[in-house]
C-alpha cells in the first residue's frame, strides 16, 4: 500500500509539473507575458486565429475538461462553435486579464482534483473510457499545442523576444 501511495504521489507530481512547467518549451504564462494589447486581435499572414481567440479557446477547452472531470451531469459543448470565440480581440484589458486569471485558476482547480483523486485510472461513469489521467494529459497537450501557435503569432507580429 505504501509503495502504491508513493507511486501515485510521484505520478501526480509529474503531472503537475507537466501541466505547469515548460521543460523543453516556454510555458503558457511565459508565452503571453507582455503582449501589447493592440496585438491581441491581429491575424498576421492570413492565419485563421488571433492570440485572443487562441487564448480564449484554451480557456474554454480547459474549463470544459474540468467540468467533464467533476460533473456527472456534464453537457457536451458543440464543436467547433462553442470552443472558439467569434470576436478577434478582447473588448478591454480587463477581459484579457480575466481570461488569463480563469485559465490559471481552473488549472489550479484541476491540479487539486488530481491530488484529491483516489484513482487516476478509473474511467468516469458518465464518459466513454476517459480517466482523470487522460484528461490531465489532454489539457497539457492541448495547451502546449496552442502555446506554440501563440509564439508563432508573436514572432510574426514582431513582439516576441529574439
Amino acid at each position: 500500500m505504501k509503495n502504491e501511495t508513493s507511486e501515485k504521489n510521484n505520478l501526480i507530481k509529474e503531472l503537475e509539473s507537466f501541466l505547469t512547467k515548460g521543460h523543453a518549451h516556454v510555458t503558457f504564462n511565459g508565452a503571453i507575458k507582455n503582449i501589447p494589447f493592440e496585438d491581441l486581435g491581429k491575424k498576421p499572414g492570413d492565419l485563421p486565429y488571433s492570440i485572443w481567440q487562441i487564448t480564449e479557446h484554451i480557456r474554454i477547452t480547459q474549463k470544459d475538461i474540468l467540468d467533464f472531470s467533476i460533473n456527472k451531469n456534464y453537457k457536451e459543448l458543440n464543436w467547433p462553435d462553442d470552443y472558439w470565440p467569434k470576436n478577434t480581440a478582447p473588448k478591454d484589458e480587463a477581459e484579457w486579464n480575466n481570461c488569463i486569471k480563469i485559465i490559471n485558476d481552473d488549472l489550479d482547480e484541476f491540479i487539486q482534483l488530481l491530488r484529491d483523486a483516489e484513482d487516476l485510472y478509473k474511467p468516469f461513469e458518465h464518459g466513454n473510457g476517459q480517466t482523470l489521467l487522460r484528461e490531465a494529459m489532454v489539457i497539457a497537450d492541448h495547451t502546449s499545442y496552442h502555446t506554440g501557435e501563440i509564439l508563432v503569432l508573436r514572432r510574426l507580429l514582431g513582439n516576441w523576444k529574439k
